[in-house]
């Protein structure tokens, strides 16, 4: 990946890794290469999330696009997911998302999707920065093009909202008491339209962005006070989303935290048995919990691995013709559906699962046992992430502990491509053991690249 461009679009804190200057060069450039490879006027739709930067950074976004002869379809507050399927219902050459998913409000992102909703490739990305790093010398002040125009989107809520509800076989599921943690972000537009129209009994929380508190102790990075509601309120299932709306994560009705792993095995499970799980396989991620692992390998389900990011999961479903996908961190990819994590659409798919199997969703979730896993981080800017991966005596290090393990658990050290930090995920049976080595390999990998 090039130096701007994450393993989820360019991220970073607004004002200093992510200005306004810099929001109008990725809009000038995205239209530049867009142009290139189209002879009538390119064409643009953005969204947001709910924090206060947003507006701001569109304006900028518009402000790039248009000065390069492209017209901007404005969606205002929608989910990510949205951007990814209106930016191919209305025919636009490209979508844009501006958020930072399930960062604090300081942050901020851009994420570009292709006319077919799908995320742009490394390639594309890398054409883009380098037209962004270097747009003094490949870009002139004024385009050769008469200056585009931006147009507000007043349907692109309601058109996801239909098109998610669309996507499942029960269109009443009513029936089912559901508590919904909207993360004051995205799923603030759009959650209690789609739940009302499935006939849902659902309460909301988390419902009222102000601008500042999006993820705020809230949605799909803090469950436990939504495990609390759920157990209080004797509610069957709690659904949090994040930010943006692409994740899904969710509570059983005895207040346990059903994970990204447990979901997609659900899922599996469920599709295996209606003879729709093409190729009887299922694509994740190397962090996904062991646990899974030795629950396909029970069910006899195919499993293909990719790095982290669900855009390689998809790109592996994509060429391979998978139906279902993702991640431990709750990106769920219905390919039937949709070409990224949807995290309202995996919380439709779920009660629709709940209710045509008449079980509980503690009893859904049984078909697999996760392994006890920890997870530390490691503050490291890139220069420091680059000091780890070079370095043989961390390597070293982890590999004799590795060997501790033996098969009864791993080690998975990666650096983030959103955060400033290393993640260290250990899994294992033995609880204590783990938590000891994940201990001693994050204060060796402190020890090497702060020294």
């Amino acid at each position: 990946m090039g130096r701007l461009f994450g393993t989820d679009g360019i991220r970073g804190i607004v004002g200093a890794e992510l200005s306004c200057e810099l929001a109008m060069k990725v809009g000038k450039a995205a239209a530049y290469v867009l142009a290139k490879h189209n002879k009538n006027k390119p064409n643009i739709i953005i969204g947001r999330d709910t924090r206060i930067s947003g507006q701001m950074l569109e304006a900028a976004l518009v402000a790039g696009i248009c000065s390069a002869g492209a017209d901007c379809l404005l969606a205002e507050v929608v989910p990510t997911p949205a951007i990814s399927l209106l930016a191919k219902k209305y025919k636009c050459d490209a979508g844009i998302m501006i958020s930072a998913s399930h960062n604090p409000a300081e942050f901020n992102g851009i994420k570009i999707f292709n006319g077919e909703g799908l995320k742009l490739s490394d390639e594309l990305e890398l054409e883009i920065e380098d037209f962004i790093l270097n747009c003094d010398k490949k870009m002139p002040l004024h385009s050769d093009r008469e200056p585009g125009r931006n147009f507000l989107c007043k349907d692109a809520a309601k058109d996801y909202v239909d098109y998610v509800c669309a996507t499942t076989k029960c269109s009443d599921l009513s029936g089912i008491k559901v508590i919904v943690d909207c993360a004051n972000g995205s799923a603030s537009a759009t959650a209690q339209s789609i739940f009302k129209k499935l006939n849902v009994n659902a309460d909301f929380i988390n419902n009222d962005p102000n601008g500042f508190n999006i993820n705020y102790e809230c949605g799909s990075t803090h469950v436990d006070k939504l495990a609390s509601y759920v157990k209080e309120g004797k509610y069957d299932v709690g659904v949090a989303f994040d930010g943006d709306a692409d994740r899904c994560l969710a509570v059983d009705e005895t207040g346990n935290l059903i994970d990204g792993d447990q979901l997609i095995a659900i899922f599996a499970k469920y599709m295996q048995k209606n003879e729709c799980l093409d190729g009887n396989t299922v694509v994740v991620t190397v962090m996904s919990n062991l646990g899974f692992f030795h629950f396909a390998k029970e069910n006899n389900i195919n499993l293909e691995v990719t790095k982290v990011g669900d855009r390689y999961v998809l790109e592996n479903m994509l060429t391979n013709g998978h139906k279902i996908g993702g991640e431990q961190s709750g990106h769920i990819i219905f390919k039937d559906f949709a070409n990224t994590g949807d995290g309202q659409l995996t919380a439709i798919q779920l009660l629709d699962c709940i209710k045509n199997s008449g079980k509980s969703f503690s009893e859904l979730a049984s078909v697999m046992n996760k392994f006890p896993q920890i997870l530390v981080n490691v503050k490291a800017n890139n220069e420091q992430k680059e000091i780890y991966l070079n370095s043989t005596e961390i390597e070293d290090y982890i590999h004799q502990k590795e060997q501790l393990l033996g098969e009864n658990g791993r080690i998975l050290v990666r650096c983030s491509g959103t955060e400033p930090i290393i993640r260290v995920m250990i899994e294992g049976k033995n609880q204590n053991l783990i938590k000891e080595i994940s201990s001693e390999i994050a204060e060796k990998i402190v020890e090497v690249v702060c020294a």
